[in-house]
């Protein structure tokens, strides 16, 4: 049993839904990193979802790409952000970390060197989005070879026959994008995504995450009501973003902001 798969096997015996925070690796630089994944587990995280920087980053809205921008000053590369997860790794054998990202750099290692190093670093899962799961095969063989989660995206517009397609590739759990946009658009309409969240259920046993959109305590803990998980990015991302010129108070408002969701998921059901 996988990392991940053990985590929300143990939160469904507890009646919990996931937490899964989103930072990107390097932001604001890369010696803050580890202790910001250590602040995000010990505030209730149940799993880590770490970007990876990238040039190009299209799926995501100006705040994680600032995130991103802000990140390759300090030149952090693939290389780097597995280092971070191995440093997280010394002191958390526990909580899950998925790599989230683009094909580019994965390319230039090598899908086999990847998921080796990946593997050895102690990430549990990886989430491509530029990587459609109908020419993923060599990827997904390369992951799995390495004992890692394949995770994949469901988009609004996902058609039920690519949906059953995907999460027959998929493993740990899929992620549904709640919205038509990017990451930290305001257009949350969780009544349509119970509504997907439910046909997705017809096509697969894996959990289902929900992400995009969710803002903060009460959208996270409405959308819990309907998902397995939830993935908060863009309103973390811009609270660090924030602090820029008050670097010492990082951890604790991260710590604090954090907290907050975790009450809020937990409260939603009672």
């Amino acid at each position: 049993m996988s990392r991940i798969q053990g985590r929300f096997e143990e939160l469904r015996k507890q009646g919990k839904k996931a937490l899964i925070p989103f930072i990107t690796a390097g932001d604001p630089e890369p010696a803050r990193t580890v202790p910001l994944m250590h602040a995000l587990a010990e505030a209730g995280a149940d799993i880590l979802e770490l970007g990876v920087p990238f040039s190009d980053p299209m799926a995501d809205g100006p705040v994680i790409q600032r995130s991103s921008e802000r990140a390759l000053k300090h030149r952090v590369s693939l290389r780097d952000v597995l280092a971070m997860v191995k440093a997280f790794r010394q002191t958390d054998a526990s909580t899950p970390v998925v790599l989230m990202g683009y094909l580019n750099p994965i390319e230039v290692l090598g899908y086999a060197v990847f998921a080796r190093e990946a593997r050895a670093a102690g990430v549990d899962g990886v989430l491509t989005v530029d990587m459609p799961p109908e020419e993923a095969h060599d990827l997904v063989i390369a992951l799995r070879e390495a004992e890692l989660d394949p995770v994949f995206l469901l988009a609004p517009t996902t058609n039920d026959e690519r949906i059953r397609r995907i999460c027959r590739t998929a493993s740990g759990f899929v992620y549904y994008v709640s919205l038509k946009g990017v990451t930290g658009s305001d257009k949350l309409d969780t009544v349509a995504v119970a509504e997907r969240v439910q046909g997705i259920r017809r096509h697969t046993d894996l959990p289902i995450g929900v992400g995009f959109g969710i803002k903060d305590p009460e959208s996270a803990a409405l959308v819990s009501k309907v998902s397995d998980a939830v993935v908060v990015g863009s309103a973390l991302v811009a609270r660090m973003e924030s602090l820029a010129e008050e670097p010492e108070r990082l951890i604790s408002e991260v710590r604090s902001f954090t907290k907050g969701l975790r009450q809020a998921l937990d409260a939603a059901v009672r």
